[in-house]
């Protein structure tokens, strides 16, 4: 599907990428999803090629949500406020949550799906720059999860990574639970004080016990909480995803912690590749929180700063003061709604274009 705007001349299609690695898994034909947003004076048969920026939001959005929303960055294009880039916000909800891109035992291979077949299939179809330092990585919540994973997975193929209030990327701070922690219960703290989930005015707005026990009366799976499961846990006897708390009381499964600190805990994978892919990371990593995040994310992204710091990493952490967990609330900058927006395309152009100037206009 191609949408052309007549009056604002915006220009985008839904693509469809057959995905052979989930087709195999799922043992059923699956398509991948992309809402692919060009320029303004974008030619496909020009031979000039665009940085390109791969982008997801949080849980519960949708991917023509995301690609309707891009709708900004093609003004901002056409003004001259930001570079000329190819935008491709990325679909990865469904009945069980969001996949988050990232290969799972339930949900299948979709990190390598995405690396290995999204990635191609698009760059083939489009004037994209096709080259590591052309392609760059952002998300907001659980969309900034999966733009810190696939880089810290895959340095070589993207040329940095602009992460927004991303879900908790280092598990002693996961939701405020420290889960390995010895008696670790996401309902109670050691004091028995209900834990919060979402804040909001200063005041409490949900416990995790609510939200768990809200999303058990609504069904099994599609919440938040069991989408993390579907993404980090082992597969379970059941063929469902293994439980990492137990509903009723609470009490962390440490024998599931265990699968997802392994495979999951961006903060441990840091401490023990990042000396050995130092030339790959050092200075790519863009994350900014607020220190207000309404989900308390701003505790588990000190702890990923702190230990990127521990092993002599460098990267970018930026906390702003008073923001909650809304996206415009980490993008403003003194009344700004687009200043991040303008300060990650500039950089991004700076690493695509090294030896050209962009100047705003």
């Amino acid at each position: 599907m191609v949408c052309r705007d007549r009056r604002k001349r915006v220009s985008n299609a839904e693509e469809r990428i057959s995905s052979a690695l989930l087709t195999r898994f799922r043992r059923s034909r699956q398509t991948i999803v992309a809402w692919v947003l060009t320029p303004p004076g974008y030619d496909p048969a020009a031979r000039r090629t665009y940085p390109t920026v791969y982008t997801a939001g949080g849980f519960g959005g949708t991917h023509r949500l995301d690609g309707q929303q891009l709708s900004r960055q093609w003004h901002l294009m056409e003004m001259g406020e930001i570079p000329p880039m190819i935008w491709v916000a990325l679909a990865y909800d469904g009945p069980t949550g969001t996949t988050e891109f990232a290969d799972s035992a339930n949900n299948g291979p979709w990190g390598q799906a995405f690396v290995a077949e999204v990635i191609p299939a698009l760059e083939a179809r489009y004037r994209m720059d096709a080259k590591p330092s052309g392609r760059f990585l952002t998300g907001h919540s659980s969309g900034g999860w999966f733009a810190l994973w696939q880089m810290i997975r895959h340095p070589t193929m993207f040329g940095g990574v602009w992460a927004t209030s991303p879900d908790p990327p280092d598990f002693h701070d996961f939701l405020g639970v420290d889960l390995y922690a010895r008696g670790a219960n996401m309902y109670r703290d050691a004091a028995g004080a209900a834990r919060p989930l979402e804040r909001g005015g200063g005041t409490v707005r949900t416990t995790t016990e609510q939200a768990a026990r809200l999303e058990t009366v609504l069904g099994r799976d599609g919440g938040q909480l069991r989408s993390f499961e579907w993404v980090f846990s082992p597969r379970g006897d059941d063929g469902a995803p293994a439980p990492m708390f137990d509903r009723e009381t609470g009490d962390v499964d440490p024998a599931v912690v265990a699968h997802w600190r392994d495979h999951y805990d961006l903060g441990r994978i840091v401490a023990t590749e990042w000396r050995r892919r130092r030339k790959l990371l050092d200075g790519k990593l863009h994350v900014v929180v607020g220190m207000a995040d309404s989900y308390g994310l701003d505790g588990s992204v000190r702890r990923l700063d702190a230990q990127i710091r521990a092993v002599g990493g460098r990267a970018n952490f930026a906390y702003v003061a008073g923001a909650s967990h809304s996206m415009a609330a980490v993008y403003t900058r003194n009344g700004d709604r687009n200043a991040l927006w303008r300060e990650m395309t500039t950089t991004m152009q700076a690493i695509a274009r090294p030896s050209e100037t962009w100047v705003r206009q």
